[in-house]
């Protein structure tokens, strides 16, 4: 076993404020699914094809099912990506000036199928105008099959820019090029540590609950009440430095500090987070009239992990909370 110090600095997982991820080293993951859903609707709505019998145009974007996510590991971008996708049509016949609408359907849009394979199905409504169905099978899908190649290429560049910075190695080579030699070059030698900084946010919430600060806090530190509002087992060791474990694993960390009945600090990750990333969240307990306000402050929520954050701590805690709290039979 290597001595303290003397591992494999590769293995060597610094907690750092900033959220550096030391030589592109470890996985490091953001969320494409909002970015993409936007990208989507841009490259396709409003392509037209035309020829000497009509003209169509991709008129909306009615459906976009599916996610896609960028995820960096030992300097590697790894991509995911699965969409179904609907998009409605509608064309024009040139001699006659009557209209007609369709639907164009992609099930499915991934990794696993070249662009030029993706399966794109064209329908139209019942009636005349198939000279119009034919013309979006053929020039149509082309343009749809070359607009999903521009998503696929925007993803893998504009998406990804700053997932993958120079590392310690590269950066020490390039200084070593462009700085002039001096008295102090042995300062240049001495460890920078570069890599994936992964972008934070802060958030700050306030919930109003019908019940005491004892409840309330118990509620947050008593294993049975924990398994009880969040409906899947838990493991809590509610003391400083103890560990905890809910939702199944989703949501693992360690208790920071404990002030009984009035605050409670953990170091925080949902399991889908940059591997070994931690937010800090801190729990204030605010006696009010008759009720107690909860004030949430956690800082170095990944950028795109920000809604999901919010969504957890309202949906899964505060809701199922409240509901808990109105049981007859609470600490049954």
């Amino acid at each position: 076993m290597a001595k303290w110090g003397q591992g494999d600095p590769r293995w060597i997982v610094e907690e750092r404020e900033d959220g550096t991820n030391v030589n592109n080293w470890h996985w490091t993951e953001r969320d494409a699914t909002s970015w993409s859903k936007g990208k989507l609707q841009e490259m396709l709505v409003g392509i037209i094809v035309e020829n000497e019998a009509g003209r169509c145009e991709i008129s909306e974007l009615k459906q976009v099912e599916g996610e896609a996510s960028c995820s960096s590991r030992k300097g590697k971008l790894i991509f995911f990506y699965e969409w179904n996708i609907k998009l409605g049509w509608k064309g024009t016949l040139k001699e006659s000036g009557v209209k007609h609408k369709g639907l164009i359907e992609i099930p499915n849009l991934s990794e696993e199928n070249e662009v030029d394979d993706t399966e794109v199905n064209v329908s139209k409504k019942k009636g005349d105008g198939d000279i119009l169905k034919d013309l979006m099978k053929t020039a149509g899908t082309a343009k749809v099959r070359e607009a999903l190649g521009d998503y696929l290429k925007a993803l893998k560049t504009e998406f990804t820019t700053g997932m993958i910075l120079p590392t310690k190695a590269s950066s020490t080579q390039e200084l070593t090029v462009k700085r002039k030699p001096s008295e102090n070059t042995l300062q240049a030698s001495s460890p920078v540590a570069l890599g994936v900084r992964i972008p934070t946010v802060a958030l700050h919430m306030t919930e109003l609950f019908d019940t005491t600060v004892e409840q309330l806090y118990g509620i947050f530190t008593v294993k049975e009440l924990v398994q009880k509002f969040s409906k899947s087992p838990a493991v809590l060791e509610a003391e400083k430095g103890g560990k905890f474990q809910m939702f199944d694993g989703n949501i693992t960390g360690e208790y920071i500090e404990l002030l009984k009945n009035r605050k409670i600090v953990m170091k925080w990750r949902c399991r889908n987070w940059p591997e070994e990333h931690y937010a800090t969240v801190a729990l204030n307990f605010v006696p009010t009239l008759g009720q107690t306000e909860l004030q949430l402050d956690c800082k170095g929520v990944p950028v795109c992990k920000e809604e999901n954050m919010k969504f957890c701590w309202q949906k899964q805690h505060f809701e199922e909370i409240k509901g808990l709290l109105q049981l007859p039979t609470l600490n049954g």
